[in-house]
């Protein structure tokens, strides 16, 4: 049985903690398909375009 007045986090309290969360499937994937590329540059104004403005 554990000590009380321990410094010692509990294991819920270390469970808990943003770092020690196991990390979620995809939430870092940094890959994308051609569609979503496309997609951000159909909605971006073309470089060119502004070079000729400027």
């Amino acid at each position: 049985m554990r000590n009380s007045s321990s410094n010692e986090p509990t294991k819920a309290e270390v469970s808990n903690t943003k770092l020690n969360k196991l990390p979620v499937p995809g939430a870092f994937d940094t890959e994308f398909s051609a569609e979503e590329a496309a997609e951000v540059f159909e909605k971006q104004p073309s470089a060119q375009k502004n070079e000729k403005q400027n």
